[in-house]
C-alpha cells in the first residue's frame, strides 16, 4: 500500500467516506484503517450505518464521495473489470449464511472457486474438504443447507468466504439469531482462523460478548458518525457518553422514563 498506509500496517485506508440514500446522508466523512491481520469490529446500535458501511467497503455500493484503499488503490476509481478483481480477493459471509439452497454444502463452499478461483477442476474436490475441516464441517460436504442448524450454516458461509484464500473476510452479524454457545464457538473460529491463516477480519456485530473475546480494534458509529476508533479496553474506558451507554448497556433516557 502507498504512503503511510503501509507504514502503519494498514490494508484497508478509508478517509471522509459520505454515503447517501437520496438525500438522506447515512454515513458522514467516515475516516479509519484496518491493520493486517487485525480482527477490526464495526459496532453501534441498530440503523446507525454499520452494514451500509460493510458494503461500500466491498464495492457492493458506490460512496457518494471520499476513499476507500485496498494496496493504495481506491475502489471509485476503478473500472468494473477492476473492481470485480478486487472482490475476489476478499471473502464476505452474509449475516444469513447465503447459502443457496439448491446446492449441496460442499457445491457451495466450491461456487467460488469453480467461478473465479481458476483452479484444476481435479482440485476442488479437496479444497472444499480442506475448507469445511477448517470450520469444523469436515462430514457436511453432501449435506444439504436445510439440513444444518443456524451455526453450522454460518460456518458454511465462513468456508466459502475462505474458498479463494482471501487475505480479508468481511463477517455481517455472525452471532445474529445464534445462542451463545454457538456464539461463542463462531468467535473461537474467527481467531483460529486469524492464527492460522493470517485473515484480516472486519466483522459487525453489537454482542458485547463476542467483541470483548475477538476485537483488536473497534470503531463505534452513532448516527453515521465515528464516535470512537481504538482497543476494546480504551472503549470500556472511554468517556464518551454514547460508548460508554453501550458498553454499559444502559438503555435511552426517554425510554427508561416510559417504562420501555
Amino acid at each position: 500500500m502507498s504512503g503511510n498506509h503501509t507504514e502503519n500496517g494498514a490494508i484497508i485506508h478509508v478517509k471522509d467516506l459520505v454515503a447517501k440514500y437520496g438525500d438522506t446522508t447515512v454515513l458522514d466523512h467516515v475516516t479509519f484503517d484496518v491493520a493486517r491481520g487485525n480482527i477490526f469490529v464495526i459496532l453501534g446500535a441498530s440503523g446507525c450505518g454499520k452494514t451500509t458501511l460493510l458494503k461500500h467497503m466491498t464495492g457492493l455500493i458506490p460512496a457518494a464521495s471520499g476513499v476507500i484503499e485496498y494496496g493504495g488503490k481506491n475502489i471509485a476509481g476503478m473500472d468494473e473489470e477492476e473492481l470485480a478483481l478486487m472482490q475476489r480477493g476478499i471473502g464476505i459471509a452474509f449475516q444469513s449464511s447465503g447459502l443457496f439452497n439448491s446446492m449441496t454444502v460442499g457445491e457451495n463452499v466450491a461456487l467460488p472457486l469453480v467461478e473465479y478461483g481458476e483452479v484444476d477442476p481435479r482440485l476442488i474436490d479437496s479444497i472444499v474438504r480442506l475448507k469445511l475441516s477448517l470450520v469444523g464441517l469436515a462430514n457436511a460436504q453432501h449435506k444439504m443447507p436445510g439440513e444444518l442448524s443456524g451455526g453450522m450454516r454460518k460456518r458454511a458461509g465462513l468456508a466459502r468466504a475462505i474458498a479463494l484464500d482471501p487475505p480479508i473476510v468481511f463477517f455481517d452479524e455472525p452471532s445474529a439469531g445464534l445462542d451463545p454457545i454457538m456464539a461463542s464457538g463462531l468467535d473461537e473460529l474467527v481467531l483460529n482462523l486469524k492464527a492460522l491463516l493470517g485473515i484480516t477480519f472486519v466483522i459487525v456485530t453489537h454482542e458485547l460478548d463476542s467483541i470483548r473475546k475477538v476485537a483488536d480494534q473497534v470503531l463505534m458509529l452513532d448516527k453515521g458518525v465515528v464516535i470512537f476508533t481504538g482497543t476494546v479496553e480504551e472503549a470500556e474506558n472511554s468517556e464518551h457518553d454514547r460508548v460508554r451507554q453501550f458498553f454499559e448497556r444502559r438503555p435511552d433516557e426517554f425510554m427508561t422514563q416510559r417504562n420501555i
